[in-house]
């Protein structure tokens, strides 16, 4: 098998090189990932400017590609380019350092890397572990291996990728897994306005994530309760249930 291993925090950060690690008992493994960290990337991809490549080394060896586009151009160029003769089997994500819960999963690169081998006919999981202190790494290392080694023994279906968000927890304490949906939330932006040493003005994004969802199987509950919570994510976006609210509109004509 071939495992291509991509982010959004870029091909430093550590969570690549524990998911890189939970995945060798698999087969082959390629990385392919941001040169920088790119978080909140969403889905962009780059138009208007080269993509460079470069090789990266890790204690002495090669490790991968480190990429000067987004997560998705990484997935992109990888099976379109550097693997289009041998191209990945599966994509795996991650491990992002931070939450990819509701709605996160719209900005997330490490969600869209996944989503993007979707898009070109590869399965793809997205794995997070929710903190940005003190990481289990070794916890999120077993659960990418334990998940990985599932969906090996039972394919997905095409157009759905999984979300996998990992409680911040010692891999005894964890509850189980849930199979959950995405909750409804929102982020309250704050934007703090400061001055540079020339006096001109600049403004720096904080805010806090607002849930607006207290039903059942919630991928942001689930977590806090302490379940690995894994969210199947399809790349529909279509309203089914208002297509007959807005089918008025077909006689406006």
């Amino acid at each position: 098998m071939r495992i291509l291993i991509c982010n959004d925090d870029g091909i430093h950060a550590p969570g690549i090189s524990v998911l890189h690690s939970a995945m060798k008992k698999f087969g082959e493994r390629h990385v392919i990932a941001p040169d920088v960290e790119r978080s909140a990337a969403g889905h962009a991809i780059t138009l208007a400017d080269p993509i460079k490549s470069m090789p990266v080394d890790k204690n002495g060896e090669f490790f991968g590609y480190g990429i000067g586009g987004t997560p998705a151009d990484c997935i992109k160029l990888a099976v379109c380019a550097i693997l289009k003769d041998t191209p990945p089997d599966l994509i795996v994500s991650g491990i992002n350092l931070g939450s990819n819960t509701g709605i996160s999963v719209i900005y997330s690169g490490t969600v869209s890397a996944a989503t993007e081998g979707v898009v070109l006919g590869i399965p793809g999981v997205a794995f997070s572990l929710c903190t940005y202190t003190d990481p289990e790494w070794e916890t999120a290392g077993r659960i990418a291996s334990e998940i990985t080694q599932k969906l090996i023994e039972t394919p997905m279906p095409p157009n759905v990728l999984l979300n996998v968000n990992i409680p911040n927890l010692p891999y005894e304490q964890l509850k189980g897994i849930k199979v959950t949906r995405m909750g409804r939330s929102r982020f309250i932006e704050k934007f703090h306005k400061r001055l540079d040493p020339r006096g001109r003005t600049y403004y720096w994004l904080d805010g806090e994530l607002e849930v607006h969802d207290n039903g059942e199987n919630i991928d942001i509950h689930a977590v806090r309760d302490g379940y690995v919570s894994i969210t199947p994510i399809h790349l529909d976006l279509t309203a089914y249930d208002h297509l007959k609210t807005f089918q008025p509109l077909e006689k406006m004509f």
